[in-house]
């Protein structure tokens, strides 16, 4: 089943799943998950952000019930947005903060 965002955008990936398994099995899968999707998807626009959307709902989630995910999840969220907001130009950019806004 596909997701939707509030903003109409259909998520085209599992992460929403894949982390969700992540979180059952600890901050480790956790790490582990982020590092595969980041490193095999950074260079694909698509798969990226949707990965920085994911982080961003992740820490919402955990927020108010545990300190240590939410926070990794923010981190890794930072870390995404930076890094698609150097390498981004023009259409790809405005994609990128279309989606996420």
């Amino acid at each position: 089943m596909a997701i939707i965002l509030p903003n109409g955008y259909k998520m085209q990936t599992t992460f929403f799943e894949d982390f969700a398994i992540a979180d059952k099995f600890g901050i480790r899968a956790i790490d582990e998950t982020f590092n595969v999707s980041f490193n095999n998807y950074k260079d694909n626009l698509i798969y990226i952000t949707e990965l920085a959307i994911v982080m961003s709902n992740k820490s919402c989630e955990w927020y108010g019930r545990d300190e240590e995910r939410m926070n990794r999840y923010a981190d890794y969220y930072h870390h995404v947005d930076e890094w698609c907001m150097k390498h981004f130009k023009g259409a790809e950019l405005k994609f990128y903060l279309d989606t996420t806004d």
